[in-house]
């Protein structure tokens, strides 16, 4: 009986309410589609951004961590998972414990084991900056329009900012550079694992999404790499998301 669960993680500066559409595709393809909210992230983005949860900045690894695995716990079968951004990190995490049957890394953060390059944390910077402490970071509209919806007009890009944008825990950001637990063993067997990368990503270069990728290193085990033209870090929702999706599904039905 093959795998039809699936688990939808989402990243930083957003919220489940990213993956509505994607839950709408694979439940017309038969699965069975969870998109959790990550602690202190529930809710609709424009209500969070006016009333940002008094637990949000206190959010870390860990609890992301525990409550994302607790949750799959609770599941009639192992899902595959599929993670955006810091989701991405969130689906490598959960595979090295061995929570999952297969997954998906779009646009996905790294592990400890690789340091990001310049260019990330330079735009990363105003949302890690150690100064501020474990403190919320709301980005404006202005980084948005750079760091996320790149490929659109900043009219554009700012009606996207009303809708989709939430605030986020510096502390969640800043956490997988120092917490041990987000070293993952890069040697062992592991279930399959497919890294997507776009090539107009201002955060995650592709070319990095293919180093993280390129890290694992048992033989026996599947990793896979496509990189998409043109698409931002905004690759799951931008204009035509369904061809990512779609590439989704069919490497789900060859390693499930």
């Amino acid at each position: 009986m093959k795998t039809k669960t699936i688990v939808l993680i989402h990243g930083l500066f957003v919220n489940n309410t990213s993956w509505k559409e994607w839950k709408t595709y694979f439940e017309a393809q038969g699965y069975t589609v969870h998109t959790p909210a990550n602690p202190g992230h529930a809710g609709n983005p424009v209500d969070l951004k006016k009333n940002i949860p008094a637990d949000l900045k206190d959010v870390g690894f860990d609890d992301v961590v525990k409550y994302l695995s607790t949750f799959i716990d609770t599941l009639p079968e192992k899902p595959i998972i599929i993670g955006h951004s810091f989701g991405g990190l969130m689906v490598q995490k959960l595979i090295d414990m061995g929570k999952a049957v297969a997954g998906v890394s779009i646009d996905g953060a790294p592990p400890k084991n690789n340091m990001a390059p310049f260019s990330t944390v330079k735009i990363v910077w105003p949302v890690v900056n150690f100064f501020k402490g474990n403190t919320v970071f709301l980005g404006s509209k202005e980084w948005y329009h750079k760091a996320f919806f790149n490929n659109y007009s900043k009219e554009e890009s700012d009606k996207l900012y009303e809708t989709i944008a939430a605030p986020e825990s510096r502390k969640l950001a800043k956490d997988p550079l120092f917490k041990s637990s987000a070293k993952l063993d890069l040697q062992k067997p592991h279930a399959p694992l497919l890294f997507i990368g776009g090539a107009n990503d201002n955060i995650f270069p592709s070319a990095f999404t293919k180093k993280i990728a390129g890290s694992y290193k048992d033989k026996n085990s599947i990793v896979d790499f496509k990189e998409f033209p043109g698409r931002s870090h905004f690759i799951a929702g931008e204009k035509n998301w369904e061809e990512v999706a779609g590439y989704v599904l069919e490497w789900l039905k060859k390693v499930n």
